[in-house]
């Protein structure tokens, strides 16, 4: 049979496990206490200068990406260039990977230009070639409004297969409005 004293040794630890977790729920779901500064995110509207080391992009020095980082993880990608030659802008997702650390990964289709006068006026115009997937690693700067990132480029033909032309870039940003 056992004593009392026993069977409070057995019971207080979970009494204080429960208590514990309880008490880090708790703290999990509360609000930040008000004058908190908030972490600096990503959400919103971007603007920044990418210089390509390698590949297809090489060459072009005045590349720009406007961004648009929405609050439930997508984001939208558009270029000085594209226009030359037509292609919509870039749609992504993107995902905290620390504290001010963070990963987009977007998309855009490709275009080839038309074989001939014949084609434009034949209606046929630029037609898809392929897609282009931009992996980018974007680091905030302290006060949350510039940032400093790494982006990864590969090129896919029109059957999905990797294309020539991949590359690597350097870019550097700034909210637009600040």
């Amino acid at each position: 049979m056992d004593r009392p004293g026993e069977i409070m040794r057995f019971r207080r630890p979970r009494a204080l496990l429960s208590f514990a977790v309880l008490t880090v729920m708790v703290l999990a779901c509360s609000p930040p206490p008000r004058g908190a500064s908030p972490t600096p995110e990503l959400i919103g509207a971007w603007r920044a200068t990418v210089q390509f080391k390698s590949g297809a992009f090489a060459n072009v020095k005045d590349l720009e990406f406007m961004y648009v980082f929405n609050a439930g993880g997508t984001m939208t990608e558009s270029s000085n260039y594209d226009g030359a030659p037509p292609v919509p802008p870039a749609y992504g997702v993107w995902r905290a990977v620390g504290r001010t650390e963070f990963e987009a990964t977007y998309e855009y289709f490709v275009t080839r230009p038309p074989a001939g006068l014949t084609d434009l006026t034949g209606g046929s115009g630029w037609l898809p070639a392929g897609r282009g997937r931009l992996v980018e690693r974007i680091r905030l700067s302290a006060g949350g409004n510039s940032f400093t990132s790494t982006i990864r480029y590969d090129a896919f033909d029109a059957a999905g297969r990797p294309a020539p032309g991949g590359g690597k870039a350097e870019g550097r940003g700034a909210r637009i409005g600040s």
